[in-house]
């Protein structure tokens, strides 16, 4: 370890304390609103999508008065309602237009937290806001069964409980601190040749990657290379159950939403042959959706991301009883793309089922779309993006990800004190591997005919048949198996060891 290396390692331990105290407010701050009435300032959705604002401007707050930026200035509130940062050595002697940009990206909100199941599952031991209740009545049995990983029982010290806790605000707060940290090492060259940009965005849950997608249509076009990222890190939790914490990823699948209208016509249920019945044709079809997944027909495979899937998530009836024929029935697939996949010939392989062209010759309406996004963001923007989002991969051999793997080794490996690396434990050497699920990357790719963003040759982005975008790669705290659960926890030395990689890339990337 050099001596940049040393200090960076002796700060993350040093700041633990304050990125655990973060962390733990920003897990909270709903539970000062979902019990609270609506005409008193409360509100019932605090937290998820589009709801995020008191925890975004908390954060907002403590970013400035921690020094995670030089001045207050360099942090806002952009339009769409990403909480941004930025830091940079205006002393390095490099010009801003030839500077290493790199963007840290983390999304804030969560899903829906099951507070009263919290509460029921695990004892009363564990709230899904306040966290720890009761330290040494801790639903052990429960919380191994339900949770992909934990460490030995001796080690539950080092966790933090709560909604959010490893999807994803152990990222946002690992931006932070390494922000923080990085303006503290300004004279060691912890900044030199480099602007980091931090991103806290929002409404990924449901909306995964429009944050970002604002960026690329609305602040990217017609801007200067100070602004188009050179390397993105997602700081979405990169630990998995069985191969290790803190793993390097280097890409994803995409995803869609494939919606279903069938319209049939109402009638009395005594008489149906009055009536053309959309909830049983319509069954028919999510039937053949699930036997024509299951015999992978329709679908590629890809040896590093994997296959597509496809999954009925929703359903909607409009009818006037139970004693009647309904009148619509309206449906989604969740379609998880794979390299090769194509959203429109996603749409209509659906389109093209005999279940929906007897459907249609029945005499019912059946409509095969892509729905679109239209709810306001926090800060009252409309995203008004249909629900495509693509997959994306960085090359192995990428000069980002090769640097990624050497930062690790300075800064993440000498700090490994795991005595038998098995599980999700933290490892020694550095894991490249890919999510199961979905980030914010997805909000980056944009067509490869796209010309209104300046991208030249030295940011040496990815370019992958009908788009682009910027080498991206993931690191961050927290399992992905215990993401979404009842006792979502995140443990302390991978936030601290996130903190100390987030710190180092930037300057390493530059001088590389």
């Amino acid at each position: 370890m050099n001596s940049l290396d040393e200090n960076i390692s002796v700060l993350s331990k040093k700041y633990l304390p304050l990125a655990e105290e973060l962390l733990k407010e920003a897990i909270r701050i709903p539970a000062d609103y979902v019990d609270k009435p609506v005409d008193q300032g409360g509100d019932p959705e605090c937290g998820l999508s589009n709801h995020e604002g008191p925890r975004l401007k908390y954060l907002k707050k403590r970013i400035t008065e921690i020094g995670a930026v030089h001045s207050p200035e360099d942090v806002w509130f952009d339009e769409y309602g990403n909480l941004v940062w930025t830091v940079k050595d205006p002393d390095d002697g490099i010009p801003d237009d030839k500077k290493r940009i790199i963007y840290f990206d983390g999304h804030t909100d969560t899903v829906r937290a099951l507070r009263d199941q919290w509460h029921q599952k695990t004892d009363g031991s564990i709230d899904a806001y306040d966290g720890v209740l009761k330290l040494n009545g801790l639903a052990h049995d429960f919380l191994r069964g339900e949770l992909g990983y934990l460490p030995p029982d001796d080690e539950w010290d080092n966790l933090i409980f709560g909604r959010g806790s490893a999807d994803q605000l152990g990222g946002v707060i690992s931006q932070i601190i390494a922000t923080k940290i990085a303006l503290e090492l300004v004279k060691e060259g912890a900044l030199k040749g480099t602007i980091i940009r931090a991103y806290a965005t929002t409404a990924e849950e449901d909306n995964d990657g429009a944050g970002p997608m604002y960026l690329m249509n609305k602040v990217l076009p017609g801007s200067g290379p100070e602004l188009v990222p050179d390397v993105v890190i997602l700081s979405e939790g990169t630990g998995d159950a069985g191969k290790g914490a803190l793993g390097i990823y280097r890409g994803q699948r995409g995803r869609m939403q494939i919606e279903v209208t069938v319209t049939g016509r109402s009638c009395h249920g005594s008489m149906p042959w009055e009536g053309l019945n959309p909830l049983e044709f319509g069954s028919a079809i999510i039937t053949e959706a699930a036997q024509r997944y299951n015999d992978r027909e329709g679908f590629k495979d890809d040896s590093f991301l994997g296959h597509g899937t496809r999954t009925a998530s929703f359903a909607k009836l409009d009818t006037p009883s139970d004693c009647a024929v309904p009148d619509r029935f309206k449906f989604r697939f969740d379609r998880r793309l794979t390299v090769g996949e194509n959203p429109d010939d996603a749409v209509a392989d659906i389109d093209g089922f005999e279940s929906v062209k007897k459907a249609r010759e029945a005499g019912l309406s059946v409509d095969v779309a892509v729905p679109v996004y239209e709810e306001l963001t926090w800060n009252n923007y409309r995203p008004g993006n249909k629900q495509i989002y693509m997959g994306w991969a960085t090359p192995e051999d990428h000069p980002a990800l090769q640097t990624a793997a050497e930062v690790y080794k300075m800064v993440v490996s000498p700090n490994v004190e795991t005595q038998i690396e098995k599980e999700g434990t933290l490892r020694k050497e550095p894991r490249i591997d890919r999510w199961i699920f979905s980030t914010d990357g997805v909000g980056f790719p944009i067509p490869a005919e796209k010309s209104d963003i300046q991208i030249s040759d030295r940011k040496n982005w990815v370019h992958a048949g009908d788009y682009k975008h910027p080498p991206m790669f993931g690191f961050g705290p927290g399992i992905e198996q215990n993401t979404h659960k009842i006792g979502e926890c995140t443990d302390k030395r991978e936030l601290r060891l996130a903190i100390a990689f987030m710190a180092r890339f930037p300057s390493a990337y530059a001088a590389s």
